[in-house]
């Protein structure tokens, strides 16, 4: 092959480089980005957010008094917390080497990754471990004490979800997306 076909070659070849490097993708395209990034932490953070919401209805019923099973509401809480270490479970182990597409990368998403990771271990561990606490609790002073802390993990708990909804919420206002932060309990 003479070097001006070797040459022809190479140019090719860079000028296919630059187009990809160039490419920028549409609004519509960023926006179903978004919408499987918001797909992807709901699925990831999901048995976490089932098991807190699990552990505040079991306590939510031993303090209305619609049910007296203390013990297996105490098992729900403790289980559930387990459930949010990135240790035991799969999907948080997926949240954690979650890497957000270069489409979104302008939007701050991998704080919201770090959100919902920080949502779950520590916050939603300590939720229900401290749910654990005031079921446990025998006289009103410490009910009263596991209570206060319970009522501050859960202020931390809401706060870490409301920062993760704020930036998400920009993303899909900025593209239309129309995409709904995970649902997380609090």
């Amino acid at each position: 092959m003479p070097k001006a076909g070797y040459l022809a070659v190479i140019v090719v070849i860079i000028g296919a480089v630059l187009v990809a490097l160039v490419h920028r993708p549409s609004t519509a395209e960023r926006a179903a980005d978004l919408r499987g990034f918001v797909s992807d932490m709901q699925s990831d953070i999901g048995s976490c957010a089932a098991d807190v919401g699990a552990s505040l209805t079991a306590l939510h019923a031993i303090e209305a008094g619609a049910s007296t099973e203390v013990g297996t509401a105490i098992a729900i809480a403790t289980s559930g917390a387990a459930d949010c270490v990135p240790a035991d479970d799969e999907e948080l182990v997926d949240l954690v080497q979650y890497e957000v597409t270069e489409s979104l990368a302008s939007f701050g998403l991998d704080r919201v990754v770090a959100g919902l990771v920080a949502w779950a271990a520590p916050d939603a561990e300590s939720v229900q471990l401290d749910i654990a606490g005031v079921l446990r609790a025998r006289t009103g002073q410490a009910r009263h004490s596991a209570q206060t802390v319970l009522g501050r993990a859960l202020r931390v708990l809401d706060a870490q979800r409301a920062s993760v909804d704020a930036v998400i919420t920009s993303a899909s206002n900025a593209l239309s997306a129309h995409a709904v932060p995970p649902l997380l309990p609090g």
